[in-house]
């Protein structure tokens, strides 16, 4: 479950045993020194952080892994609120008399008078200083937890583009077979003599298809090469009636493309211009490479029928697997200003034009 290990190793936001140990020592030797400083007695200052982090950390976890649980997250507020509260009250109490009878009898020497009994002033500020410390330490948990989410639901959105992007590429294949398939039973029913040249083609395209496409990007060379494998396919196959027109310009060499990327134009110009149309037919391509840009371009001649009528359904004629599967491929494979796809049968022919970057 190769995805399952890739979402756990990118936990990089997790809270571990380690953290808190460093947090509660961290926060501890501050308390210290900070109240040693400002009773000018450190051992009275470290002899009353011993009582009260103990508390401080009880009602922490209490919180975090109880009461937040089990009532606000179930939208019990009202009595989460209560919860914590009388768990604040009773720490506080626990404090006052572990302070009197261990430290020292003046429980709250920084306070305004002398205590040595409880009083509701000592109450009160004890209390709000526990919810600090409560409220600091929850606001920790619950950003990490928030990082922690919002990372794993990136990455699970990733590997599902990716799965999809894979299952998208996956479909490429055997559509391409199909229609491959189909033509050499065309011309086997006929005892053609060009049938074993185009089983030869077709096994080169298949090694191609084995070895070359698992690759998120191919060279546009081999790429380049894989199409012209496939149109002297076509070639063979349709002899006369078809004349291609293709042309390439510009520097090729270390450009990359999503593989099995450009078949799909080609494989669906050849579908509904030449194999529906009795007439010779054209199929004129250009590539033209500018900088780190492919500038794609493909025109076939729309279905007989289509021609005849005062208008076309585009989404008919744009069907089937090949269309709809490059443009989910686009989407998934490429960021929205590194392509850019225009499709035009406003009149005989069905052109299409893209820009991608080839970089």
């Amino acid at each position: 479950m190769p995805y399952i290990t890739k979402l756990k190793s990118a936990r990089i936001y997790k809270i571990t045993l380690r953290h808190h140990v460093m947090f509660w020592l961290i926060y501890f030797s501050f308390n210290t020194f900070r109240w040693g400083s400002y009773f000018n007695d450190y051992w009275y200052s470290l002899q009353t952080n011993l009582i009260g982090f103990p508390i401080h950390m009880a009602l922490c976890y209490l919180n975090l892994y109880v009461l937040m649980p089990v009532l606000l997250f179930k939208r019990r507020i009202p009595i989460y609120i209560l919860s914590v509260l009388l768990a604040i009250f009773l720490m506080v109490l626990l404090k006052f008399n572990l302070t009197y009878f261990l430290v020292s009898t003046d429980v709250w020497p920084e306070g305004p008078e002398v205590i040595n009994h409880l009083t509701m002033n000592y109450v009160i500020d004890m209390m709000i200083g526990e919810l600090y410390v409560i409220a600091f330490v929850a606001a920790i948990k619950i950003t990490f937890d928030w990082l922690e989410e919002n990372k794993r639901s990136t990455d699970l959105e990733k590997i599902q583009l990716e799965t999809e992007l894979q299952f998208l590429r996956a479909q490429v294949s055997p559509h391409f077979f199909l229609n491959t398939l189909n033509n050499i039973y065309a011309l086997s029913i006929t005892n053609s003599n060009k049938t074993s040249k185009v089983i030869i083609k077709l096994a080169e395209l298949l090694k191609y298809l084995l070895y070359e496409v698992k690759k998120k990007r191919q060279t546009l060379e081999k790429e380049l090469h894989f199409i012209e494998n496939y149109l002297e396919i076509e070639r063979i196959r349709h002899g006369d009636k078809l004349e291609i027109d293709m042309n390439i310009m510009g520097d090729i060499h270390n450009k990359t493309i999503a593989p099995m990327l450009l078949i799909s134009f080609i494989e669906n110009a050849f579908k509904h211009g030449v194999n529906k149309n009795i007439d010779k037919v054209k199929i004129s391509l250009n590539f033209k490479i500018i900088k780190k840009d492919l500038y794609f371009f493909i025109s076939n001649p729309k279905p007989q029928q289509l021609q005849e009528t005062e208008y076309t359904n585009t989404v008919e004629y744009e069907g089937g697997i090949g269309l709809k599967n490059v443009k989910k491929r686009l989407t998934l494979g490429y960021k929205q200003d590194d392509y850019v796809l225009k499709i035009d049968d406003a009149g005989k022919n069905f052109n299409v034009k893209l820009k991608i970057k080839v970089e």
